[in-house]
């Protein structure tokens, strides 16, 4: 989910959009500033949009501070007048704070400049992604049918050489939904209020001995102090509100962690654990509290900026090459050929 700052546009900002409305803008460049949306820049056309662009943008770019850039295009819609493109500054080398900060305050400048207007998005964190060439790439990728994970083509070539049977009605599936155990009031209100954005995190146990699900901790924990919290002898549920950017937005992500770490717990506690979670992600979701993302770790050490991008948002490459099929094993041979007998050496 996403949250707004309240930061709003100034009246010097308003009245800059009114001009990039009548046409007489080519670009301009919105900034934080005293806790409110005010212009830092702006150019007017001098040709085409294309022939303007890199000239215009390039020196609106500061290497180590977040901005918003508004660039006229040529088209026009009929009911917004000319279309624009939305291009989100976000340098990997700007401070968290300010990264947040802006891709908090986005939607309300999108929402106040008018969403209609805006024809496409760019987001970029290094120069690179925002030049015209890096907004081809954008266009070109948008327009590429999405493509499949690993997985989804395994499934796409097992479905085709599967072959289909009829089931009779004494046909029977077994399914095993798990061991719900009760847990604790006090476990239920701290899952609660993390779904309220109370608790950062929130740390769940199972009583062996009384086979109920009980609160360990729910407090407030930075990212880089998360892993201390993952016990190291011992089977956990943990859940953890990942506060982040993504493509200049600012996401509050909760993702439920299942800890075990490896065979230091005994055999009954790993079938407690395993069996228990079905069960619990129900109740969470029960409670109002929408889980992201389902992960299992065995050392808490794994936790840590890039493990969550990468878990919530995959990188999917667009160029990978098709399976290839593996040679047969070195030294079969020559292919054997079974000479076919003569009719007349039979009758003999």
């Amino acid at each position: 989910m996403s949250h707004q700052t309240g930061i709003r546009a100034n009246d010097a900002l308003k009245k800059l959009f009114t001009k990039c409305r009548d046409g007489k803008i080519r670009v301009l460049k919105v900034s934080i500033e005293n806790e409110e949306l005010a212009p830092a820049a702006s150019s007017k056309p001098s040709g085409k949009w294309h022939d303007d662009y890199d000239k215009m943008v390039k020196p609106l770019i500061t290497e180590n501070q977040p901005a918003y850039i508004l660039y006229r295009l040529d088209t026009k819609s009929p009911d917004s007048g000319y279309d624009w493109l939305f291009i989100s500054w976000s340098p990997d080398i700007a401070p968290i704070r300010q990264k947040m900060l802006y891709a908090s305050t986005k939607a309300t400048l999108k929402q106040e400049f008018g969403t209609a207007s805006i024809k496409d998005e760019l987001h970029g964190t290094v120069f690179e992604d925002i030049t015209l060439e890096g907004y081809h790439k954008h266009k070109k990728n948008d327009a590429a049918p999405a493509p499949l994970t690993s997985a989804e083509e395994e499934l796409v070539e097992l479905k085709k050489s599967t072959i289909h049977t009829d089931y009779n009605v004494e046909t029977r599936h077994q399914t095993l939904s798990g061991v719900a155990f009760p847990v604790t009031d006090e476990a239920k209100q701290a899952i609660t209020e993390i779904g309220k954005g109370v608790h950062e995190y929130v740390q769940l146990k199972i009583d062996l001995e009384e086979e109920k699900i009980h609160l360990v901790m729910a407090c407030d924990v930075s990212l880089d102090k998360l892993p201390t919290k993952v016990p190291a002898d011992a089977a956990r549920y943990h859940l953890y509100n990942f506060k982040h950017t993504h493509e200049g937005d600012y996401i509050e992500a909760i993702v439920f962690i299942y800890s075990m770490p490896g065979y230091s717990c005994s055999i009954k506690e790993r079938m407690l654990y395993s069996s228990c979670k079905a069960p619990l992600l129900d109740l969470i979701q029960s409670l109002g509290v929408t889980i992201i993302k389902k992960i299992e770790i065995d050392d808490g050490k794994e936790l840590n900026e890039d493990y969550f991008q990468e878990e919530l948002h995959p990188k999917v490459n667009l160029h990978r090459p098709k399976f290839a099929k593996p040679k047969g094993p070195p030294g079969r041979g020559a292919k054997r050929i079974t000479k076919v007998q003569d009719s007349n050496e039979l009758e003999t």
